[in-house]
């Protein structure tokens, strides 16, 4: 079947309340450096692996993602992800459970995840 829409996520939205804090973060989260624009004054941009990039939004900012994470950081070694996540401060960090993941607050209280699970297959145009 053709769709005029591709078989592709662009971007996951985070809502955060402050832009330059929470790019600072997230940039010490992943080990990027935090040197981007700031484009319309509430949007950073962190490009990831692949295709789909982390956009942190302070536009309009409500409150956090609650209830199950949206998405998951990948990591081949939990105890240290574990770690570094407990380094940085973050809420509510959970022990590793099943030796697959856990989960933790960023600054905001958005929950978010770090799993080593298999990838999916990859998806190839027909």
């Amino acid at each position: 079947m053709v769709s005029a829409i591709e078989s592709e996520i662009g971007g996951v939205f985070i809502p955060v309340s402050n832009i330059e804090a929470a790019r600072d973060w997230y940039c010490h989260l992943l080990g990027r450096p935090a040197d981007g624009d700031i484009p319309f004054g509430h949007l950073y941009v962190i490009a990831m692996k692949g295709s789909t990039a982390l956009v942190l939004d302070s536009k309009g900012f409500v409150g956090p993602h609650v209830g199950k994470p949206v998405f998951h950081f990948n990591a081949d070694d939990l105890s240290a992800a574990h770690a570094h996540v407990s380094a940085l401060d973050a809420d509510n960090v959970s022990p590793i459970t099943d030796g697959a993941f856990f989960t933790f607050n960023d600054p905001d209280g958005n929950l978010l995840m770090v799993a080593n699970v298999p990838p999916a297959p990859r998806f190839e145009d027909e």
